[in-house]
């Protein structure tokens, strides 16, 4: 079909802003990160008088950053991992089996997207503190109390991608894997995993940005000593002065994981990797 002038001049008009509304933050934050700190604190400039990266070097100073960031790589990555461990069984069951409650579960499970994280927040607390109090498992303030929130979040998401994902994997793959001898695991693992790759990996970066960058119940259920990197940028504002070229320098290097991640993987969300797996 042939694209018109005016068509093809509103695409490039709204390609062209949504790309500066875009990179105009970048750019400002990677310009301040590069800024002596009486720059970033007087009028803005957009460009330093003095390039500088001292700000990153006085960063991992300034607060404990590193160990922030070994917090939040550790509590991150065991969260996406059992995510993704717990959605392929569970959305497996309901795209392939029916039983009693099936329905139940798929509605109960998407209607907990449509309820603000901030709801969960006293009554996760009060079972952790009831928890560690009759079990003696301390969960608030530990890594384990934050990995088990973060499930909270991502699993129902997850659970309900993976299962529409599978619902599109033609079941003739199911039934050939069961002629070749292999059972409902080996069939899952074998045939319908890697069937599913686009999906998974899309679970995977939408547990980890979810984990990444949370804040709210990372400053409530985390101490000095588990903080993670999202909270612990809040430490560059003290009572007598605010290190924003040292925040802005930070955020660079919070945000190279979750750029990194989608430059490599981007790839793997085209859709349609089962076309043709059926003749």
């Amino acid at each position: 079909m042939h694209e018109t002038t005016g068509a093809k001049a509103f695409r490039v008009i709204t390609l062209t802003l949504l790309s500066i509304f875009t990179i105009v933050p970048i750019y400002v934050m990677v310009i301040s990160g590069m800024k002596p700190l009486a720059d970033v604190q007087g009028a803005f400039s957009w460009w330093p008088s003095a390039l500088t990266l001292q700000p990153y070097v006085d960063m991992w100073k300034t607060v404990p950053l590193a160990n922030y960031f070994v917090n939040s790589v550790i509590v991150s990555t065991i969260a996406t991992v059992l995510s993704l461990i717990i959605a392929i069984f569970a959305s497996y069951a309901i795209s392939r089996y029916k039983f009693r409650g099936r329905s139940v579960f798929s509605t109960t499970v998407l209607s907990t997207q449509m309820l603000p994280g901030v709801l969960f927040l006293l009554p996760l607390f009060l079972i952790f503190v009831n928890i560690n109090t009759n079990f003696g498992i301390q969960l608030v303030g530990t890594r384990l109390g934050l990995i088990i929130t973060y499930l909270t979040f991502s699993l129902p998401f997850s659970i309900w991608m993976l299962a529409g994902y599978f619902d599109g994997i033609p079941r003739e793959l199911d039934e050939a894997a069961k002629v070749d001898g292999c059972g409902p695991m080996r069939a899952l693992l074998t045939v319908i995993l890697p069937a599913a790759r686009p999906g998974l990996i899309a679970v995977a970066i939408y547990s980890f940005m979810t984990s990444w960058g949370e804040v709210l119940f990372a400053s409530v259920m985390t101490t000095d000593a588990n903080r993670t990197l999202a909270v612990g940028l809040q430490l560059y504002s003290t009572q007598t002065n605010v290190y924003w070229n040292q925040i802005m320098a930070a955020s660079v290097v919070v945000s190279v994981p979750i750029v990194i991640g989608f430059l490599l993987l981007q790839r793997n969300f085209v859709a349609g990797l089962t076309a043709g797996a059926v003749k």
